[in-house]
């Protein structure tokens, strides 16, 4: 026997010294100056607020599969690692924080709340990359970037100026989508839509005219009707023929709005009159551009009504609508219908389904509003990025995934950039409060305390609102002088840049852009993304963009794009529904390597993951079939079996079961590799699993165990010992990308050749030899196994026990 094993295999154990030993040699590290092919990952920034999730699990485990495969045929493998400032969701974070403490970020100022978020960020922002380790995470710790770090910021400034010097910026106001809760606008793409039972509400407007007459329309918000400034019909629906022209009275409110005729409105929906507030509704924003309408944004940033509602309104209107004023906007529903109900106008109200906007970050419903915003002008960058995916220089792994990207990417809209928080890197751009002094209103900021009713609190902060007309400059720093009045009296603008702005820069931000580093040089383009399909827009799409405009190359040759985690019923895994695994709870019941190896046996393309606890712990009693096979084999290898193995000889076949298991090796190497280079994670756990626990356990080991028992034949007995630790060593190194700790645990307890590799990390990936496939050995052996089978069946009908060899 070569060595004493402990009886178990303790994962732990395990996983925590093999990985220090791997960062502490260096092997994650990527070589500027090696003669090797590069191959480069960059990760997807985990947000600093987050904690590994199973998604998070999943997507790391096969970008972490991909890079130790690389690594083993002998390339200069980089894993960018990193993490994102995500800047809504780590204000709220801290924001929740002070609001504990009785504070408002107001209150303690910008400067001083930024101070406090990067505090938090050393404390708490690591965390999820400590996560990431456990799980076995190769990265190459040593280039770990952060989305708000120096370099990262030139690389922001540097594309924000070349966009604006281009003619790719712009500052207007828009009607955007609104979080009233972050106060703060939100990309398309970050509003995440739902059916839900809603109500559909029949209100009459009277015709100024004759007041006893009118035009009903239906509305599912009844509390925007304050703000209406028309109501449109189809030219072509005879029942609005006369009405076309005339005025209508805004209920409640006595504003007198115009019939306008618009083929946009449907004269199928609700009675085929529609209520108009350019507003506060996309399209009604588009209708009122075409008939020269007003729009009056009668919200204001918190979801509360300002009194614009009341532009045009007599005095008793204005008497009587003063309580609306400052009442939340669904507070602001019910006092309407109430009022309209008492006044006769409410005609009815019926059930409808609709599509809902909810924050992709804290769910509050998403309110349409009108507001200065920096937008990219998106068309000039699409249309280069939609090419260079026709012409297969980026390729989307499932293909299908194309046809998603073109039809964005064809109906792009321009992206708005800004965001009303302070955490994230502010725009850079400054005005003159000298020369857009008309343009700028500067307001001390009560807080949210202030919103809700309740007594204000002391105010340290004062912000600005920069109205449409300021004219911006833009720099990659403060002017010295405004360049019109030469005055030195500027103000940069409060707002932020969206957290995916930032981004969309990281194949070559990480790198070292703007500036000509040998990392670009040898590592850019990176050679694949791994990426849910959920943000295939957010960032996928935007990354393609800019590394054209940025540096003239697409940003990665391929995207391997996988799907989700979710329950075993198919359910999305949620805290409030109770279905979730936590990944760091279930590496310290079954280990690491059970769940990377769950994951990918499980993800397939196109179909989300339904994991359960019962086959992680089924993968985890993989884990223990490898670790048994190799103390039995350990157990009967001599010293001069470990000599011969050093030597790097192996003897010739003994019988039937060595040719067939050696011919098999070599099948699965070539199947194993074949899938791992067309992204069938599923196919290569599948094809090592089947070899190890069906073929090399089942059957090749247990053969063997008659040779080992018998005195008959030394040579044959030897060959056995020798082949079974052969062939497990080269099936290690097949299995070691998915499983990294119990390969490299048992693989370090082997004999191998003399001059191996110091890690089994950095030994060479299998290549099947042709001359030992036999196909006529596997046709033979599958006739004796099939043979067996039957044998064992008939045995067991007939209660026959079996031989203790069995």
């Amino acid at each position: 026997m070569v060595e004493k094993n402990r009886q178990g295999y303790d994962s732990r154990d395990v996983e925590l010294r093999w990985y220090a030993l791997w960062e502490r040699e260096g092997y994650f590290h990527a070589d500027l100056d090696s003669p090797q092919s590069p191959y480069t990952i960059v990760i997807p920034p985990p947000n600093i607020t987050g904690s590994l999730h199973m998604g998070h699990a999943l997507n790391n485990t096969l970008q972490d599969v991909l890079i130790r495969w690389q690594r083993m045929l002998g390339h200069n493998t980089l894993w960018m690692p990193g993490t994102d400032h995500a800047g809504i969701a780590t204000q709220n974070v801290v924001e929740r924080q002070l609001l504990g403490e009785g504070r408002t970020r107001q209150q303690i100022g910008r400067n001083a709340f930024v101070e406090l978020v990067w505090k938090w960020r050393e404390q708490s922002g690591r965390t999820i990359i400590d996560q990431l380790k456990r799980l076995g995470a190769s990265c190459d710790w040593a280039r770990e970037s952060f989305t708000m770090d120096g370099p990262r910021e030139r690389a922001v400034l540097e594309v924000f100026v070349r966009l604006w010097e281009d003619g790719l910026l712009y500052r207007a106001e828009r009607l955007v989508n609104w979080c009233p809760r972050c106060e703060t606008a939100l990309a398309d793409i970050e509003v995440v839509h739902e059916e839900v039972d809603g109500r559909l509400w029949h209100i009459r407007y009277p015709f100024a005219a004759d007041r006893t007459a009118g035009v009903v329309v239906a509305t599912t918000r009844p509390e925007t009707m304050l703000a209406d400034t028309a109501v449109a019909v189809n030219p072509e629906d005879p029942r609005y023929a006369q009405a076309i022209g005339q005025e209508v009275i805004i209920p409640l409110v006595g504003r007198r709005i115009p019939v306008i005729a618009d083929s946009y409105v449907s004269q199928e929906f609700g009675t085929g009159a529609l209520k108009i507030t350019p507003g506060h509704d996309f399209n009604d924003f588009e209708i009122g551009k075409q008939h020269d309408l007003e729009p009056i944004a009668t919200f204001q940033p918190s979801g509360r009504l300002n009194d614009k509602f009341l532009t045009g309104a007599d005095d008793k209107a204005r008497s009587r609508l003063a309580h609306y004023v400052l009442q939340d906007r669904f507070d602001v529903r019910t006092m309407v219908l109430k009022d309209l109900k008492r006044e006769g106008l409410l005609i009815k109200e019926e059930p409808y389904r609709h599509a809902l906007g909810r924050c992709y970050r804290c769910q509050t419903i998403v309110e349409p509003y009108l507001t200065p915003q920096w937008f990219v002008r998106m068309k000039p960058l699409a249309e280069p990025a939609i090419r260079v995916v026709e012409e297969g220089r980026v390729r989307f792994v499932p293909a299908q995934w194309e046809k998603n990207y073109f039809e964005w990417m064809h109906n792009i809209r321009d992206w708005c950039i800004s965001r009303q928080i302070w955490w994230g890197h502010q725009i850079p751009a400054w005005y003159c409060l000298t020369c857009d002094a008309e343009h700028i209103i500067k307001t001390g900021h009560a807080g949210a305390t202030t919103r809700e009713g309740g007594p204000a609190p002391e105010i340290t902060d004062v912000t600005y609102t920069i109205l449409p007309g300021a004219q911006p400059i833009v720099a990659w720093e403060k002017p010295k002088a405004c360049p019109r009045c030469k005055g030195a009296d500027l103000l940069q603008d409060p707002d932020v840049l969206d957290t995916w702005f930032s981004s969309a820069l990281w194949p070559f931000s990480t790198l070292g852009w703007p500036e000509h580093t040998k990392e670009l040089e040898v590592f850019y383009p990176t050679t694949v993304l791994v990426t849910a399909f959920d943000i295939l827009f957010f960032w996928v799409a935007r990354m393609i963009m800019m590394g054209l405009k940025c540096m003239g190359d697409v940003p990665f040759r391929q995207v391997y794009i996988h799907a989700l985690v979710r329950d075993p019923e198919g359910q999305k895994m949620s805290k409030s529904k109770g279905n979730v695994i936590d990944p760091l709870v279930v590496i310290e019941e079954y280990g690491a390597d059970a769940l990377r190896f769950t994951l990918s046996a499980l993800v397939a393309a196109g179909r989300d993951i339904r994991l359960s606890e019962e086959r992680i712990e089924g993968y985890r009693n993989f884990c223990n079939k490898i670790w048994n096979a190799y103390r039995f084999v350990s157990m009967h290898l001599t010293e001069g079996d470990a000599d011969g193995l050093r030597g790097g000889k192996l003897p010739s076949p003994a019988d039937l079961a060595d040719r067939w298991v050696l011919s098999r090796l070599q099948d699965v190497i070539a199947s194993v590799t074949e899938a791992l280079e067309n992204y069938r994670f599923s196919d290569a756990a599948s094809h090592v699993y089947q070899f190890l626990w069906h073929e090399y356990c089942d059957w090749y080991l247990e053969l063997v165990k008659v040779r080992l028992t018998s005195s008959e034949d030394s040579r044959a007995a030897e060959t056995g010992r020798l082949l079974l630790a052969h062939v497990l060593e080269v099936a290690l190194r097949l299995l070691h990308p998915i499983m990294p700790f119990i390969t490299e645990d048992i693989w370090q307890r082997l004999p191998r050749p003399n001059g191996h590799a110091p890690s089994i990390m950095v030994s060479k990936w299998p290549i099947s030899d042709s001359s030992l496939v036999d196909p006529e050995a596997v046709r033979k052996m599958e006739r004796v196994m099939g043979l067996i089978r039957g044998i064992r069946n008939i045995r067991s009908e007939v209660r026959i026990p079996g031989s203790s060899s069995g």
